[in-house]
């Protein structure tokens, strides 16, 4: 099947609520304006080099989603044109997104990224530290920021139950956030989570942000 017809068939398990991300990562421009043409404006990249040279070559209305780990010195290249951050893992990060932003006068649009999944290997915050994270907003009026929500990824397993856990943790963390740190106020409203394999139970559970590659543009492409 062509990345129009994945597209269109993925689209059809997706309430029209839902913003899909098509993660392009490691994908070639060609395979990107085949999904563009179809429609899709929401593309999600994990490395800064990539996401930079596609932004320059591809057509300027895409919104792009920074979904990898972000070094602290590739935010300034990222922080004129990227319509949401998602994966905000520190302080140190989280300071340096406000100062980039504050040089080309932009408030970017963050959420913040939660370890939720039994893997070592993924980033990401606990509660106590996404907390600090807020408050320190709060204290050194970080102004140049929003924060929208949160992200997460479920361990890679077979195991739904584990995964439906996982990101009912998720949401938990979200919902005790909005209560205490955005009581009354709009704009905190995203949960990101769910991914090719498990994005219908993530629906289920309370994702407003889905982010799907493979099932999109098939099996990545490494070996660059």
């Amino acid at each position: 099947m062509s990345v129009k017809e994945n597209l269109a068939s993925i689209l059809q398990t997706i309430p029209s609520h839902i913003k899909l991300v098509a993660v392009s990562k490691t994908m070639p421009n060609a395979a990107i304006m085949e999904a563009y043409d179809a429609g899709q404006r929401h593309f999600g990249e994990n490395k800064a080099q990539e996401i930079i040279r596609k932004q320059q070559e591809l057509p300027s209305d895409i919104q792009w989603h920074f979904i990898g780990h972000l070094q602290t010195n590739k935010v300034k290249f990222i922080a004129p044109f990227v319509g949401l951050i998602e994966s905000v893992d520190s302080l140190k990060l989280l300071r340096e997104i406000n100062k980039q932003g504050e040089k080309v006068e932009r408030i970017v649009p963050c959420l913040l990224q939660f370890h939720i999944a039994e893997e070592e290997t993924k980033f990401g915050l606990d509660l106590s530290e996404a907390k600090e994270l807020l408050n320190a907003i709060e204290k050194e009026k970080m102004q140049n920021i929003h924060i929208k929500g949160v992200m997460g990824m479920a361990t890679f397993t077979e195991n739904e139950d584990q995964v439906r856990k996982e990101f009912k943790q998720l949401r938990k963390y979200f919902e005790i956030i909005k209560d205490e740190h955005f009581h009354g106020k709009d704009g905190f409203n995203e949960i990101s989570m769910g991914m090719s394999g498990d994005y219908l139970i993530a629906i289920e559970e309370g994702s407003t942000i889905v982010r799907i590659g493979s099932s999109i543009f098939g099996e990545r492409n490494y070996t660059k």
